[in-house]
């Protein structure tokens, strides 16, 4: 009889086979996204021809394109906001399954809406704060529910199918930016609005029919021990005596678990490095707005075969993600590593930065190129989205590590919630800028290529403060 070693019987067996319900959900993410950019695709240039200068007034064009930036970005805003209350009400309250599953239901409704009411502003805005609410609710919950459905068995797999869900994600986004473009340009808004409603009501379907097949993971109930308890409580308590080395945070410590106390300090640390984040995608989000609307006023042939409607350029963006996150992991960063400069978080996030700024200068000279009369290649914009793909790849990806590995196990979730508000933070002081245009108000001045112009001294600055701070910022990493 063989001999057994203790390590042997405490060790699991490991498992060669995915969870049986991981094609469910990777069915679901992909009809998702391809719903949610889809319609995100044709929105800007929409609300500028169906509502807001319909008669094609070059006089009113300014002002009808700020009034559907406003309304993008605002939806934008509304849905990075909501992923924090949906992963609050499915982890305390109803468990992840049934906020998903719910929530997709009323996004279905939401893309109805925008179908049936296309020439109807405000039933079309409800339409869209459904679609938020909706995208927002199930944002949080999605990914983490693939991380659910593994144990120690097949733990080792976890990293092969986040690589999936992730390719499931650009997949959909990919697929829906060449294909509702082509549906609005042929037979319609309400088609094109309509066949992501289609794709969303697939992805419910999906999602339910993988239903026994989810390891569900109940609520936890209302948990104390969270950010915004112990923040708050410590705040209420500014004016308690501290002890030599203490923070305003170790207040809470009377009345709150020392080690989350530790943890919120963590996250705190973190949060001197998102602040710069906003200003990242304030500019970012952009290219999914305000930049398709430039590109209706581009030279759009290729000159190799094929021409660009203005909605489908933005199609680069996730194509180009894809193409260089591997190029950047095995090439770029060994590279610098080899000649002696360490890639740092930091320094990356600071690249980042840069290189988004540096997106920023060429659309900036595309804008005054047509303030100018003249009508620039579109391969012009399609540089400004190789490098602003570089900065996403360095800032987004990044940030998303940095966010991890800086925070402790009990506050990942929050760090994650904290990262999509700084994107609806970005958009909301975009939606504001472009809303005051609209109105006549200070920043109606930002007319053409200054408004582009603004925001690249605006990136450019915060990119400055950043490397001079950056040295001091203190890491403090929570591994294994």
């Amino acid at each position: 009889m063989a001999s057994t070693t203790s390590n042997e019987i405490n060790s699991p067996e490991k498992k060669g086979t995915f969870p049986r319900a991981i094609p469910y959900i990777l069915g679901n993410e992909a009809a998702e996204r391809f719903s949610f950019y889809g319609m995100r695709s044709i929105l800007p240039t929409f609300l500028v021809a169906q509502f807001f200068n319909p008669s094609g007034n070059p006089a009113l064009q300014g002002v009808a394109e700020a009034k559907s930036n406003e309304i993008v970005h605002l939806f934008v805003a509304l849905a990075y906001i909501v992923p924090m209350l949906g992963g609050l009400v499915a982890d305390w309250f109803f468990g992840k399954y049934k906020v998903i599953f719910y929530i997709s239901i009323l996004y279905c409704f939401g893309h109805l809406t925008l179908a049936l009411f296309d020439h109807d502003l405000d039933m079309f805005s409800l339409g869209l704060l459904i679609i938020a609410v909706g995208a927002g609710g199930i944002k949080s919950c999605v990914s983490a529910n693939v991380g659910d459905q593994f144990d120690v068995t097949n733990e080792h797999l976890m990293t092969k199918v986040y690589s999936w869900f992730y390719f499931s994600i650009n997949a959909g986004s990919v697929v829906s930016n060449i294909v509702i473009p082509l549906i609005y340009a042929s037979i319609g808004a309400a088609w094109a609005f309509g066949v992501p409603g289609i794709l969303m009501s697939l992805a419910a379907l999906i999602f339910y029919l993988g239903r026994k097949k989810y390891v569900h993971v109940p609520p936890s109930g209302i948990n104390r021990d969270n950010f915004v308890f112990i923040s708050f409580n410590a705040l209420k308590n500014l004016g308690a005596q501290k002890k030599a080395g203490e923070t305003w945070l170790d207040a809470a410590k009377a009345e709150y678990n020392p080690e989350k106390v530790e943890g919120v300090k963590a996250v705190y640390r973190v949060l001197a490095v998102f602040a710069f984040i906003p200003i990242f995608w304030a500019l970012w989000d952009q290219n999914l707005s305000e930049w398709v609307l430039q590109a209706k006023k581009l030279d759009l042939n290729t000159g190799i075969g094929f021409t660009f409607l203005p909605e489908q350029v933005q199609v680069l963006n996730p194509l180009f993600l894809v193409s260089f996150i591997p190029v950047f992991t095995y090439f770029v960063y060994p590279f610098f590593e080899k000649i002696g400069i360490q890639t740092t978080p930091l320094r990356r996030l600071g690249a980042g930065f840069f290189l988004t700024a540096i997106s920023f200068v060429i659309i900036s000279l595309i804008q005054t190129s047509i303030d100018g009369g003249g009508k620039p290649s579109v391969w012009w914009q399609i540089l400004a989205y190789l490098i602003l793909a570089w900065g996403e790849i360095l800032v987004s990806v990044t940030g998303l590590e940095y966010a991890y590995t800086n925070s402790p196990k009990t506050m990942k979730s929050t760090m994650t919630a904290i990262w999509y508000s700084a994107v609806s933070i970005g958009n909301y002081v975009v939606s504001l800028i472009n809303g005051n245009i609209a109105k006549g108000g200070f920043f109606a001045q930002l007319t053409g290529a200054s408004y582009y112009w603004f925001f690249t001294g605006l990136m450019f600055l915060s990119t400055l403060i950043f490397m001079l701070i950056a040295g001091r910022l203190k890491e403090t990493r929570f591994v294994g």
